[in-house]
């Protein structure tokens, strides 16, 4: 029997342990030998939990349990997590985690502490949530040269956009409404700035590539700039907006990574992911593309996530699991230097300097808007596009990239 520790009983938590229990035959079978929940630790109690009995609060009663060679890390943060997780592993105890903070900063190093002591540490759950990508990255795809991953990697702000685009709303009222749908935070800022995407494709860049790519040198912008008038031109133009987190191998070696709203086609498969729903797009330079779709969070989802490497720790039970990520950082390209087709939104009266600005470029007016019109830019580097914005001042409304 293999004995399980789930470190955190909250929304995640609770679903761990409800996975295992419900799908407990499968689970088992799958394992190739019996799971058994042996401890869940929490600060608080749970009178009248099925699993009360269970419930601990002190983490070096699991530590010290010889028994115990599976822990699931799923309380979030980076301090007292990651100093569980770091005993977890010194000890030869697998830890499976759906901490992607903590796998975004301190990803290598639990990685190479799981190979020192022959145990593993797996976060299958940290990036699309029930999505199978990490995985995918690791196994499936390892006879391809990942040239590019872009993803829509954040459910909220996903959902907040797709009522944007449907409904003609503003954003502060459909933030309101998130909140109140449990769908955004109380304060929702992780979400809405881009930071969650960002840790997000901070490790499928690194996976990408191999080498460290540090989340906080990632270029990373938000949704909060958003307006219902520019969702009017994107719809008239037969495209939508997303908040897109990409990584791209460029050939000098370099990496580029950032976070921030891209116009693109409805038509595209990424346009076409709605509401809470996530999705990853993968080019490979022999498959091509390939995109896995599904709920990127949710107590459930994520938590079958978190199980599926729980049964992959259980098959592999003082055996490392391969995974190339090295502690080395990649270097990552200039932001200012990205060469970038933009979505411009200005002032009519200031139409002569904003096309004298931008050069010949397709234009777009609505019909019904008297005081605003669009410009379609040619390629153009960032630092030169934004020298333009600043001398055009407030005759530019709005700005966004173009996929």
């Amino acid at each position: 029997m293999v004995q399980v520790a789930v470190l955190g009983y909250g929304t995640v938590g609770s679903g761990v342990v409800e996975v295992i229990e419900k799908n407990k035959d499968m689970v088992n079978k799958k394992s190739g030998q019996e799971l058994n929940v042996k401890y869940i630790l929490d600060l608080k109690d749970f009178p009248g939990d099925p699993y009360e009995e269970k419930i601990i609060h002190d983490f070096d009663t699991i530590i010290n349990d010889a028994e115990i060679s599976i822990i699931c890390e799923v309380m979030g943060g980076v301090g007292v997590a990651y100093q569980f997780t770091k005993a977890a592993l010194m000890k030869g105890k697998s830890v499976c985690t759906s901490n992607k903070e903590l796998v975004a900063k301190h990803g290598p190093e639990l990685l190479k502490l799981a190979k020192e002591n022959q145990c593993n540490y797996l976060f299958e759950a940290s990036v699309g949530g029930g999505i199978p990508i990490i995985r995918p990255l690791n196994y499936s795809l390892t006879a391809e040269k990942i040239e590019s991953i872009t993803g829509i990697l954040n459910g909220t702000t996903n959902y907040i956009l797709t009522k944007m685009q449907r409904e003609g709303a503003d954003f502060d009222s459909v933030l309101k409404e998130a909140q109140e749908k449990g769908y955004a935070e109380r304060n929702p800022e992780a979400d809405v700035e881009g930071h969650d995407a960002c840790r997000k494709i901070a490790i499928l860049s690194s996976l990408m590539t191999g080498q460290n790519v540090d989340s906080e040198k990632i270029y990373t912008e938000g949704i909060t700039k958003i307006t219902a008038d520019d969702f009017v031109y994107a719809n008239a133009a037969g495209k939508t907006i997303k908040l897109l987190a990409k990584s791209q191998a460029l050939a000098n070696g370099q990496v580029l990574a950032m976070v921030a709203p891209f116009l693109l086609d409805k038509e595209h498969p990424l346009g076409m992911v709605n509401d809470v729903f996530n999705a990853v797009f993968v080019t490979g330079n022999m498959l091509g593309d390939s995109m896995y779709y599904g709920r990127g969070a949710g107590k459930l989802p994520t938590a079958s996530a978190v199980v599926s490497d729980v049964i992959d720790c259980a098959r592999h039970l003082g055996k490392t699991i391969m995974c190339f990520w090295e502690e080395e950082d990649a270097v990552l390209a200039d932001q200012a230097d990205v060469a970038s087709r933009y979505f411009v939104r200005a002032d009519v009266s200031a139409k002569e300097q904003v096309l004298a600005a931008f050069g010949p470029c397709e234009t777009m007016t609505v019909p019904g808007r008297e005081n605003d019109f669009a410009v379609f830019t040619d390629p153009i580097r960032e630092r030169d596009f934004e020298k333009l914005c600043e001398s055009l001042g407030a005759a530019v409304l709005s700005h966004i990239r173009m996929f």
